[in-house]
């Protein structure tokens, strides 16, 4: 489980023509960046298969942050909610711009668990990345997205719930059945995980 640590950042203001605009200091905004940028980026990986878009994406992603954190409210919800909201219409936007259908990637999870190094393997995780990219572009657009925070951003059920606007319930038999329903894509396509 990952941890994460409360923001506590002050409000400044600054003057320009009269109007008050919320903003943050450089130093939280490194705060903010340092505890999320990972996150962030995996999150994004998840959803897409191409690291360069995610770099860009992850980078429109903390300059909105900037940009519009007057927008940000404490009382309404936390600030991480907050951000992966920003994250999630950022990517919905890519896909817009890109007039491609959501696809989703596991490069980073499998990166994760499939740890060899030798050009044997790197050969074998590639072709594991085309069948788990093929199989979960079978899923439906929501089932990827709950995955993609769930085991991208390492969002808690609870957190995705707000994000999605359902129940944690529902998150948690969304992600069992996905799981589900993924395994069987997997095995019947004769996957082996070797």
């Amino acid at each position: 489980m990952l941890e994460t640590t409360q923001v506590n950042m002050e409000i400044h203001y600054n003057k320009k023509d009269d109007v008050y605009d919320q903003i943050i200091s450089k130093e939280e905004f490194s705060q903010i960046y340092e505890m999320y940028n990972k996150r962030v980026y995996k999150y994004i990986c998840f959803r897409i298969n191409n690291h360069y878009a995610a770099e860009d994406i992850c980078s429109h992603v903390f300059e909105t942050v900037i940009t519009k954190y007057h927008s940000f409210s404490p009382e309404k919800s936390k600030f991480e909610i907050w951000l992966f909201a920003i994250v999630r219409n950022a990517v919905t936007d890519y896909f817009r711009a890109q007039k491609k259908r959501a696809f989703f990637s596991l490069n980073t999870l499998l990166n994760m668990v499939f740890i060899e190094s030798s050009p044997e393997d790197l050969v074998i995780r590639d072709d594991n990345n085309q069948e788990l990219f093929k199989a979960l572009a079978r899923l439906r657009n929501k089932e990827r997205n709950i995955l993609a925070m769930k085991y991208g951003a390492g969002l808690k059920n609870s957190e995705i719930a707000q994000l999605m606007g359902v129940s944690e319930s529902n998150i948690g038999v969304v992600v069992y059945r996905s799981l589900k329903k993924l395994h069987k894509i997997l095995v019947a396509g004769g996957f082996k995980n070797e």
